[in-house]
């Protein structure tokens, strides 16, 4: 079982975004990725902990090429 981080402080969605927003600020402001970044990891939630990090990122980063 897996304790859920506070979206707000998590270091692998706060990172996801940093990397996302570099890949597709030219297209999408900040707040969107933020928010793709952000459900991702919510519909991931049930994912143990340590799979988190690269999951939400390819996730999220799919979500925003299929946007």
């Amino acid at each position: 079982m897996h304790a859920p981080l506070p979206h707000t402080s998590d270091p692998a969605v706060l990172d996801a975004v940093d990397r996302l927003v570099a890949e597709f600020g030219d297209r999408f402001p900040a707040r969107l990725v933020d928010s793709a970044v952000r459900g991702s990891r919510d519909d991931l939630d049930a994912v143990p902990v340590t799979a988190l990090p690269e999951l939400v990122e390819r996730l999220a980063r799919q979500r925003l090429l299929d946007a």
